[in-house]
């Protein structure tokens, strides 16, 4: 008897020492917009479910998730949707500059513009970004009377919403338009809106996003990209960051990834190994936007069933 308990003890203190000591943890950054929490919780969803680490949502703008990776005391170690060139001045300062977080090099294809909806659009000639200046269709975009129409041009914090302000002035729009910032439920209640009582309005809107799924919208045109007329500075940069900044053309296609703190890789390995790998594309995006802003599903639920879907993608992920 006396042998086999010395055995089991012995068993039980081989397993003791064969397991991590704890599990791997990590805290990632939940911007507002629906992409990023979607992916945010693709993330968490693999790191729980196939990693056995620990995971905890930690809402933020742009500014406060970079700085909290660029601390490195596991604030924030992941940023889920880092738009570029949008963000740039986030990543030529942590990135480039001091060193202190990562960027994916497995990006997806993002593109920007301005939207309507396709009835507003039809039957009023609406086609590009110069029609909202016309007075005759500001007034069908004016609900509250004061003269201008509104059009929506991105969340508070959003670096893409100081970028329209800057187009809104410089396409000569401002006499005629009210560039509006709000949440971005907001945004998509009055678009539902407008729709219904076949009124105008006009947004700021990009593809992968939820929107393409929940109603008939139409991306406005806009002059061709043209660095020359693309000059943004962003407030993080510079206090007179309006004045000194000029865009008058549509943005270049964007290129959107996660990056991550650079601490992460000495206190979880494992998941930063993974967001070394993490891949999806603009369709993945969309679809669990789409999920969760039109059918107003749990992130997390949605996250689950995808990465249930895709255990051979997830796999590569992890170098299974």
């Amino acid at each position: 008897m006396k042998t086999k308990l010395k055995s089991l003890g012995l068993a039980a203190a081989v397993s003791a020492f064969a397991l991590p000591a704890f599990a791997e943890e990590v805290k990632i950054g939940v911007p507002s917009w629906t992409g990023a929490q979607a992916i945010a919780h693709v993330l968490g969803e693999i790191v729980t479910s196939r990693i056995g680490g620990q995971v905890e949502y930690v809402p933020g703008n742009n500014a406060t998730i970079f700085q909290a990776m660029d601390q490195g005391k596991g604030d924030i170690d992941v940023h889920p949707d880092v738009w570029l060139p949008n963000q740039e001045s986030f990543t030529k300062e942590y990135v480039d500059g001091k060193g202190t977080v990562t960027l994916s090099s497995n990006p997806y294809e993002g593109n920007q513009g301005f939207c309507v909806s396709k009835n507003f659009g039809e039957a009023n000639n609406i086609t590009d970004i110069t029609d909202l200046g016309r007075p005759d269709v500001a007034a069908l975009m004016d609900s509250d009377g004061d003269g201008k129409g509104e059009m929506w041009i991105g969340a508070p914090g959003w670096a893409s919403a100081n970028v329209n302000e800057v187009k809104v002035r410089d396409y000569g729009l401002l006499d005629f338009i009210e560039p509006i910032r709000a949440e971005e439920a907001v945004k998509t209640a009055r678009i539902k809106d407008s729709i219904a009582k076949d009124e105008g309005y006009a947004f700021y809107c990009y593809t992968p996003h939820a929107v393409w799924y929940m109603f008939d919208v139409m991306m406005l045109t806009e002059p061709t990209y043209d660095p020359e007329k693309y000059v943004m500075v962003q407030p993080s940069d510079d206090p007179d960051w309006y004045n000194k900044s000029m865009v008058a053309s549509k943005d270049a296609l964007k290129e959107v990834q996660i990056a991550w703190s650079n601490s992460l890789v000495d206190r979880s390995p494992a998941i930063a190994e993974f967001f070394t790998n993490f891949a999806l594309t603009a369709d993945d995006v969309s679809s669990l936007a789409y999920e969760i802003s039109a059918q107003d599903r749990d992130p997390a639920d949605v996250a689950k069933e995808w990465v249930e879907a895709n255990s051979d993608r997830v796999d590569a992920m992890l170098g299974l």
